[in-house]
């Protein structure tokens, strides 16, 4: 992966700087995240994908555009690969392994994906279940599994990957490729002071969605060319010189509608910030804060709930993934948009103090420490439920009773929800971050892949159908949103404090708004379709779980 300097100079007409390492470019004195994509845009090399060039508000990206008319190139990007190994059975791994295999068998191809699991691992009965097989060679012990594969798609859970990466790394063929869906690793073997061997190659292919999501819109998209997940991609490390087109491959055989560029770094940075932030942690701690407020103003446990939860995941959630955020504001009455305003002014800067907290905190590597800590304690303290409170045996009688079109867009509760939004998205950006990354983690995986999974079963399906990492910094985090808006948003508007003309000014002209209706440009026509509690679509094998694992999967 490389990264190109795109400045007035072009314009000017001069020639195009010379490419250079992505981890060459320059970092702020005072800062220790990299500043990705500020003024530059990533670059690749592909031998058999066409890149696009796409501008993103003020900034121009390269992207590659998915769809299922692609499969048939995966025959020349995947013309070094005898066997995929996907290792582990979590959030992504039942997703990606099962979507490669789709994928590689409509394109015509003999590659068989095998799973890697413990033999003694209680995902082996699931990974039978959706037709893996020690029999035929698609479903063995981890290290064979690895030992055997030309791509080894590594997907168990981070703290596993921080204890066993050295035997991993080990037991691969020279030559073959290690492929990660999270940056997560780089961050250990850095804080360990060591490197990725040099006889492999490192890519990465992160689709911005949890697993459950990466499968049922891919099983969706069958009938129009392709409905799925985005990703992003990144060539860390290419010993064999075709690292980007096995990326590329992997990306659009996992379903990615488009797929973008990014760095290891960039990714777990932001992957790791997004879902504490308004992915998960966020909207968790939000929903909370607002459901105590709205009852204690007077409301119906039933109507708080569906004033907050469900006005955040029904009509909030589909105007912003259709039409964007300024679509939500501007179909407020004035009134409407006058609550909108107040909430959003006093509910901005106290979401930007945490959202600025949580990415210095992954930056610094504090955090992933913490989630290996964790990893390390759950024998002794396994993770709790979250669904179990009040508050959510409420929301299934909510559920239970719904009609869709009846669900309220509460101006307030928009007005909370977007501005923590935009407290996500100004992080990254002054982080350095590109578009593509911003809109992807921020938003885009929020309303597609995230919240249809609260609608249909409440907080614990959409949270723990993640991966460990997520869920942990979900449970870490999300206390200290619900406080900071209860101390300092929710009492400012009750002090009268007003409208801040200048904040509001701002959203209005963001450009992350233009940005955003680039990728909805994109989306392909298919929304994720999940059932609720008594319905059995996007649930069982493979699938989405309603029954969580509380201590290390395998």
């Amino acid at each position: 992966m490389q990264v190109q300097a795109k400045s007035a100079m072009k314009a000017a007409g001069q020639a195009r700087p010379v490419p250079v390492r992505a981890t060459a470019v320059a970092r702020p004195a005072r800062r220790s995240s990299v500043q990705v994509c500020n003024a530059v845009y990533l670059d690749f090399n592909t031998k058999v994908f066409n890149k696009e060039l796409v501008k993103f508000a003020n900034m121009e990206e390269y992207i590659i555009r998915g769809g299922r008319d692609k499969f048939p190139k995966l025959k020349e990007a995947f013309s070094n690969i005898k066997q995929v190994g996907v290792i582990g059975w979590g959030s992504q791994a039942p997703a990606q392994a099962q979507n490669l295999r789709d994928s590689i068998k409509e394109a015509g191809l003999n590659i068989p994906v095998a799973i890697g699991l413990r033999p003694d691992s209680p995902s082996w009965a699931e990974a039978e279940a959706v037709g893996f097989s020690k029999q035929d060679g698609t479903l063995g012990e981890v290290f064979d599994v690895v030992s055997k594969s030309d791509l080894v798609i590594l997907l168990i859970s981070d703290a596993a990957q921080a204890k066993l990466y050295p035997r991993l790394l080990a037991a691969m063929k020279p030559g073959a490729t290690l492929g990660l869906s999270h940056g997560f690793l780089l961050g250990v073997m850095k804080s360990d002071g060591v490197d990725f061997r040099k006889d492999i190659n490192v890519v990465l292919v992160a689709p911005k969605g949890m697993g459950p999501s990466v499968r049922n819109l891919y099983e969706q998209g069958k009938s129009v060319n392709g409905a799925g997940i985005n990703c992003s991609f990144a060539v860390h490390q290419d010993y064999t010189g075709t690292a980007g087109d096995v990326a590329i491959g992997w990306a659009i055989g996992v379903g990615a509608p488009f797929a973008f560029p990014t760095t290891l770094e960039s990714e777990y940075k932001s992957d790791i910030y997004g879902e504490r932030c308004i992915l998960l942690g966020a909207v968790h701690g939000m929903v909370e804060a607002l459901f105590r407020r709205y009852t204690r103003q007077g409301m119906s446990d039933e109507e708080a709930f569906k004033q907050s939860v469900e006005s955040i995941t029904g009509p909030i959630s589909k105007t912003i993934s259709t039409k964007g955020m300024l679509a939500v504001y501007n179909q407020l009455d004035e009134a409407g948009k006058k609550v909108f305003q107040e909430a959003y002014s006093a509910s901005f800067k106290p979401a930007m103090d945490i959202c600025l907290e949580i990415y210095e905190d992954v930056a610094s590597g504090n955090e992933i420490r913490s989630v290996v800590q964790a990893g390390s304690r759950f024998d002794r303290f396994p993770m709790g439920k979250i669904d179990g409170t009040y508050m959510w045996k409420v929301g299934q009688e909510v559920r239970a009773k719904r009609v869709e079109k009846d669900i309220p867009l509460n101006p307030f509760t928009a007005g909370v929800y977007i501005a923590t939004m935009m407290a996500t998205v100004e992080v990254l950006r002054e982080k350095g971050h590109c578009y593509s990354e911003i809109c992807n983690e921020s938003i885009i995986e929020a309303v597609d892949s995230l919240n249809p999974y609260m609608h249909a079963r409440g907080v614990a399906f959409m949270v723990d159908n993640c991966s460990y990492t997520a869920r942990l910094g979900s449970r870490k985090w999300a206390p200290r949103f619900d406080y900071i808006l209860e101390q300092q948003a929710f009492t400012a508007i009750d002090s009268k404090e007003g409208v801040k003309p200048e904040v509001i000014s701002k959203f209005l002209q963001d450009p992350v708004h233009q940005a955003l209706a680039k990728c909805s440009e994109m989306r392909p026509p298919v929304d994720i379709s999940v059932g609720g509690e008594t319905s059995s679509v996007g649930v069982g094998a493979g699938k989405a779980r309603t029954e969580f694992r509380s201590t290390v999967a395998a």
